[in-house]
């Protein structure tokens, strides 16, 4: 299977919950930067109450910020990874395409799963999150359509993308995943 991974999709999808999986099973270290921003946003330390303050709007947090943590975790890396929440633009590809040059560690595989929005907004909702009501789910939706979802030709493009719809019991969708990775 392939060890150098990119999770896409919008909020809601599953990336968190079939990333989790993956790793634990392949032995993958599962980088998520939503749960990276969580903890400094936790620690309350001057990071993350400025990230905080961009989560609770529905917006992104810099790409620098999130670019640095990224490398961060990488160095500290020698076997495979699964990326979950970044990037989120063309930009941000294009700078982490050159840090894992850098690395030596390309990216193999770039999953997309893909849900309606119907299903998004009940499953989000349904979270329980401080930052996820209908108006801010709703934001996150629209700013994932807008900046994100170039992602998708640009890693067509490549031919790195293999598409996975996201709906149905979490183990077939884990089966899903893993069969378009081996």
């Amino acid at each position: 299977m392939k060890q150098r991974l990119l999770f896409l999709g919008p909020p809601g999808a599953g990336k968190g919950t079939q990333a989790e999986r993956l790793c634990a099973s392949h032995g993958l270290m599962h980088l998520s930067t939503g749960d990276l921003l969580r903890a400094e946003v936790a620690a309350s330390s001057p990071l993350g109450q400025e990230a905080a303050a961009v989560m609770n709007r529905g917006e992104l947090v810099s790409d620098d910020l999130v670019l640095a943590i990224v490398e961060k975790q990488l160095n500290t890396q020698s076997g495979g990874w699964l990326l979950d929440g970044f990037p989120r633009t063309v930009i941000q590809a294009e700078a982490l395409e050159q840090l894992l040059e850098q690395l030596k560690q390309p990216i193999q595989a770039v999953v997309l799963l893909e849900l309606n929005d119907a299903v998004l907004i009940e499953r989000l909702l349904s979270r329980g999150r401080a930052d996820d009501n209908e108006t801010v789910i709703r934001h996150r939706l629209e700013v994932y359509r807008e900046k994100t979802a170039p992602l998708i030709d640009h890693y067509r493009h490549q031919g790195l993308l293999e598409t996975v719809e996201a709906h149905g019991s979490i183990e077939a969708i884990t089966s899903s995943i893993e069969a378009v990775l081996s």
